[in-house]
């Protein structure tokens, strides 16, 4: 049976550029004006669903509002020279931005990172043009991000010049997510939740500092993963790669959460594929992560409640893990179907976190304090 498609029909010429994008003169151009797509049944119960930010839409994700941001700021302050070289610790994403910054800005580029990075990271990076530095073992405190910042820091005692924007406590990777959460508004006209996966920081402090200057009711919920120092929990080996950090960003802005959760990877797997099967657009970790998360607060929030779920980048990076069933088995990734819930914990320490866990005391580890924001409760 055939089936033809309609082609729209226009009254007038100028309905024909109704909804397009301006072309753009530079790769850089193409970064932002992402979309919202609502996820709902049957990744979610019926008649509930969230709003997904797909961040996967930018050249190379979230990362590239960052990187562009961060060089320009740098070299409108003197502090980049004009050709010096770029050097950063990063697990793929913020290297992909990098990469565009320093095409768009005439800067060379180097990426440190280590063998946990994908193999098909490794190949744009290198056809973008960075250059790529594999750190061959771990720090025996700090693990593979600290011995991706050890070697960053013998990289620019030998160059002088060069010049590394520390994403972890750079306050521009901050500041570079005001524009995201104004197109957030202008999509949504209100949001109630926000859920975001913290790593360095940035984008969960970036976006939900304005969201909440507009929205000062708005709850705020923190997605990490266990292994992570970020919230209280000790250093363990994490597989995942995009969220969580074995060292402590000052980037995180603890004050502005609601609550936290933890997720494994393997549910972090069961999302992201469930994700694919029945709506198409999904992620890697990160965003397998945040979506259990939401799709479990789309069900116990008010129906009229607004969720927004920010989906870091997109699933291309993630073929050969996350998509891939060799390598799920591999790592014991399948048959661990998440919870219908979330465990609970009164304090992020008092256990060690193994599956998803919530926690409503959101503790800053180097302060030593937490503040207690009971769930429902209106800032």
């Amino acid at each position: 049976m055939n089936h033809r498609t309609h082609a729209p029909s226009f009254t007038s010429p100028a309905q024909l550029l109704t909804g397009t994008k301006r072309p753009q003169h530079t790769p850089a151009g193409l970064v932002g004006d992402t979309p919202v797509l609502w996820i709902g049944a049957p990744f979610t119960a019926g008649g509930r669903g969230f709003w997904a930010k797909l961040e996967g839409h930018n050249p190379g994700g979230i990362k590239d509002r960052t990187a562009l941001y961060m060089v320009r700021a740098a070299r409108e302050r003197g502090q980049l020279l004009p050709g010096a070289r770029i050097v950063e610790s990063t697990s793929g994403t913020l290297g992909l931005g990098l990469a565009l910054a320093g095409a768009t800005y005439g800067h060379p580029v180097t990426v440190v990172t280590d063998p946990g990075m994908e193999p098909l990271m490794t190949g744009l990076l290198t056809a973008h043009g960075a250059e790529v530095d594999l750190v061959t073992a771990p720090h025996p405190d700090g693990g593979w991000q600290q011995a991706r910042r050890d070697q960053v820091e013998r990289i620019l005692a030998v160059d002088p010049d060069a010049w590394c924007p520390d994403q972890y406590h750079n306050p521009d990777n901050v500041a570079a997510y005001a524009p995201l959460a104004h197109e957030l508004v202008a999509q949504l006209g209100r949001i109630d939740t926000l859920v975001v996966s913290v790593g360095t920081g940035g984008h969960s402090a970036g976006i939900a500092s304005v969201l909440r200057g507009f929205f000062p009711r708005l709850r705020v919920v923190g997605v990490d993963t266990t292994g992570s120092t970020i919230f209280g929990q000790p250093a363990a080996p994490r597989l995942m790669r995009g969220l969580g950090s074995s060292i402590y960003p000052r980037n995180v802005a603890y004050g502005l959460f609601d609550e936290v959760h933890w997720v494994a990877a393997p549910e972090a797997v069961w999302a992201a594929r469930a994700l694919a099967r029945h709506h198409y657009a999904t992620g890697g970790w990160s965003v397998g992560a945040v979506a259990l998360v939401a799709r479990w607060l789309a069900r116990i929030l008010p129906a009229e409640d607004r969720i927004v779920a920010v989906f870091p980048d997109g699933p291309q990076r993630y073929v050969g893990t996350v998509f891939d069933d060799t390598y799920c088995r591999e790592h014991d990734l399948f048959g661990h179907l998440p919870a219908d819930a979330p465990d609970e914990i009164p304090h992020p320490s008092e256990r060690v976190i193994t599956k998803w866990t919530r926690c409503t005391l959101v503790v800053d580890p180097l302060a030593g304090a937490g503040v207690k924001v009971p769930t429902g409760a209106a800032r």
